[in-house]
């Protein structure tokens, strides 16, 4: 049985599907779709906490489906701008992972990650797959990864 690794971007797609779409991903659906193709041996999601009760609820949700929630606190700085950003954790992530499984999984639409997924793919000789919202996927990733599918109607909570 495949061993699968799933990272998910979660500020990154909540954005780009509200965008596209006006509406939110079904992580529920996305993870019945994953396990029939093998063992989910780890699923990360990761968040920024603004400590709001929604947000929270939300990632109790993740909890529930089988994603371990890393959270990053959001900084508003003093000229209004806000900071918010797990690309880095995520590369860790993904390179302390990579040997120890057949495919990783990704959640976004950031072209910054199709250096990474090349490496991974070279390095390790796993499957890299994405995931994102066509229109607002960078075409570095989706050129990267080993499989790109596309968020669409059927990802998408009604």
């Amino acid at each position: 049985m495949k061993k699968i690794a799933i990272f998910a971007d979660v500020q990154n797609i909540y954005y780009t599907t509200r965008q596209a779409y006006g509406k939110q991903f079904n992580y529920r659906k996305l993870w019945q779709q994953i396990s029939q193709q093998g063992e989910v041996v780890c699923a990360l999601a990761y968040a920024i906490d603004r400590g709001d009760n929604q947000q929270q609820k939300f990632q109790e949700v993740l909890k529930h489906i089988g994603f371990q929630v890393k959270l990053k606190p959001y900084i508003q700085r003093s000229d209004g701008s806000a900071k918010g950003d797990w690309d880095v954790g995520i590369t860790i992530d993904v390179m302390e992972v990579a040997a120890s499984v057949d495919t990783i999984i990704l959640l976004t639409g950031d072209g910054d990650f199709a250096i990474l997924l090349d490496k991974v793919k070279d390095v390790y000789q796993v499957t890299t797959e994405a995931y994102g919202v066509p229109k607002l996927t960078a075409k570095a990733l989706i050129d990267a990864c080993s499989v790109f599918h596309p968020i669409e109607s059927e990802l998408l909570l009604n």
